[in-house]
């Protein structure tokens, strides 16, 4: 992976070519997503654009159409990248991957294991979060994702990446026969039933290392901060999620937009404990009703 001094790929820099990926938006705002190739033309309502007109020219350029319609040339910036992209899986939406390479702490040098690799929009955020002095194990269950995966990944960042290790399998089969997937940094449960494999996130994870979960449902949330409480290698976990809105913003008309990007999914981190060391208790009880009747019975 070739990149310049603030980690944006050679790729990805530099007057278009051939190959690259190109949003283009129109007098209304709307984007338009195209992979420039010799030949290739990008046809509207109101004419069309031959490919060689984007050739040579930097981004931020203007480029016409024949019926005079004027776009806007950029490319496209990680979230318009996975946003756009093909999905075999559904997708960790971006707002979610910075609050995961963010309050996750991954930095450059980290190794990380993401369990649920989808249709590798978190791989993405990981690998340029990592660096080249880092790596990411990624496993995905399903060959037909893990095949969209590699070619998101390798789409986005020009070639295939040497530190990223793509399997396809279930990581309690895969990670156990991989002697590398150990004292990693951080491990990334993107999948169904996180709980079932919490006891591998304990195994493969350094003392400090950091579980991340990511799960969709209130039900799914109880269920692995219950896990994470009962294995015992584990933080008091602390689950969370994030809403954003966008606002309209025009001279003095600055309001707040009818729709925003609400509920997506929750969030919830612990981190692992040295071996032999025992959870400290928590200080506050739980309400009344927390863990059901018959729990509270027995």
């Amino acid at each position: 992976m070739t990149t310049s001094a603030n980690g944006i790929p050679a790729s990805r820099r530099g007057a278009f070519k051939y190959g690259d990926r190109v949003q283009l938006t129109d007098p209304k705002g709307k984007l338009h997503t195209i992979n420039l190739a010799e030949g290739g033309s990008f046809h509207t309502h109101r004419g069309w654009i031959e490919h060689e007109q984007f050739i040579g020219q930097p981004e931020g350029s203007l480029v016409t159409t024949t019926g005079g319609t004027v776009f806007l040339a950029l490319r496209p910036l990680y979230p318009d990248f996975v946003l756009s992209m093909p999905r075999g899986a559904t997708i960790v939406y971006p707002k979610d991957a910075a609050h995961i390479v963010t309050l996750g702490d991954i930095h450059p040098g980290a190794r990380v294991v993401e369990a649920g690799a989808g249709s590798g929009a978190l791989s993405i955020a990981l690998l340029r979060a990592v660096g080249s002095s880092g790596e990411v194990f990624s496993f995905e269950k399903r060959p037909e994702f893990a095949e969209v995966a590699a070619k998101n990944v390798e789409q986005f960042f020009g070639s295939a990446q040497s530190n990223w290790h793509l399997q396809v399998g279930a990581i309690d089969d895969v990670a156990s026969a991989d002697e590398r997937v150990r004292d990693v940094d951080r491990v990334i449960y993107d999948m169904l039933a996180p709980w079932e494999n919490i006891d591998i996130a304990a195994r493969v994870l350094r003392p400090g290392g950091v579980l991340i979960c990511y799960v969709a449902t209130t039900t799914q949330l109880s269920k692995v901060g219950e896990a994470i409480r009962s294995q015992g290698n584990f933080t008091e976990p602390h689950a969370w999620e994030s809403m954003v809105r966008d606002w309209h913003l025009e001279g003095l008309a600055v309001r707040p937009e009818h729709r925003m990007i609400g509920h997506t999914g929750f969030l919830l981190t612990s981190r692992r404990l040295a071996d032999g060391t025992e959870p400290p208790l928590r200080r506050r009880r739980p309400s009344k009703g927390a863990y059901g009747a018959s729990l509270e019975e027995s």
